[in-house]
């Protein structure tokens, strides 16, 4: 059985395994404080349903509750251990299954299971504080095993600590004209590829929100990652298909292990 990827902008995908559908970081939102989405149709209605919905960490970006109220109710919902306490307005999603979890936890969904994996970024729900939760990435393993990286930066034991996957979904970008530590841009997510070696990837978390009044400083940050990564993991993961997507595009995966 094939895996599909769906990728509606920023961190948030669907990924289709075993009959389960998987939602990371959802963000259904036109406007996030200082940010607007400036490329992209909002994700349809279709892209609320899940079985399970991720969440990597407690930047609003990431961790969004209106976004999560949209969910149906009894949707599974994993955060970052903590974040009940960070983050108050979680208890308003009284319709969903929220679970708390950290590295190492693993969680059954159907005929999958997601194992929660250490990422390096800042995990505190930001400007608030001083609650910290652990920054998260997820693999989800089906028929495939699939790394959703969240906001990570580049770490020497990042392959031992996520495992063997054959597609990975890597941050290449962000919101704004510069990437701060704990990031990946497109240069470290190509040498995060060759580290990992998947089958396939697909580069997330660029091309989609900007601060609003910014649309003139550093462009190319806003446009660029995605192209940025296919040519760099030419060099870097030659072996490894990139599927570079649109805002609402799939990819099914053919994967055997």
């Amino acid at each position: 059985m094939p895996v599909e990827i769906t990728w509606w902008g920023h961190a948030t995908c669907t990924v289709e395994d075993s009959n389960v559908r998987v939602l990371t970081d959802p963000l259904f939102a036109r406007r996030l404080a200082h940010l607007r989405r400036r490329r992209g149709d909002l994700p349809p209605p279709g892209a609320h349903r899940a079985d399970v919905a991720l969440v990597s960490h407690l930047h609003a970006d990431h961790l969004h509750v209106p976004s999560l109220m949209q969910l149906a109710p009894g949707t599974r919902l994993l955060v970052p251990r903590g974040a009940r306490r960070a983050v108050p307005g979680l208890r308003r999603l009284a319709h969903l299954r929220v679970s708390e979890v950290a590295p190492g936890d693993e969680t059954p969904v159907g005929d999958i299971v997601v194992r929660a994996v250490p990422a390096r970024h800042d995990g505190r729900r930001l400007p608030l504080g001083p609650h910290r939760s652990p920054a998260l990435g997820y693999v989800i393993a089906g028929e495939a095993r699939t790394y959703f990286a969240g906001d990570t930066g580049l770490f020497d034991d990042m392959a031992e600590e996520v495992g063997p996957v054959e597609v990975a979904l890597l941050p290449v970008g962000g919101w704004g004209p510069y990437l701060g530590e704990g990031h990946l841009d497109a240069g470290r997510a190509a040498q995060a590829l060759a580290q990992l070696a998947p089958r396939s990837a697909v580069p997330v978390h660029y091309g989609t929100y900007w601060p609003i009044g910014m649309d003139a400083v550093r462009p190319h940050e806003f446009h660029a990652p995605g192209d940025e990564f296919v040519r760099l993991a030419a060099r870097h993961a030659p072996g490894v298909a990139v599927h570079r997507l649109g805002h609402g595009e799939s990819v099914r995966l053919e994967v055997a292990r």
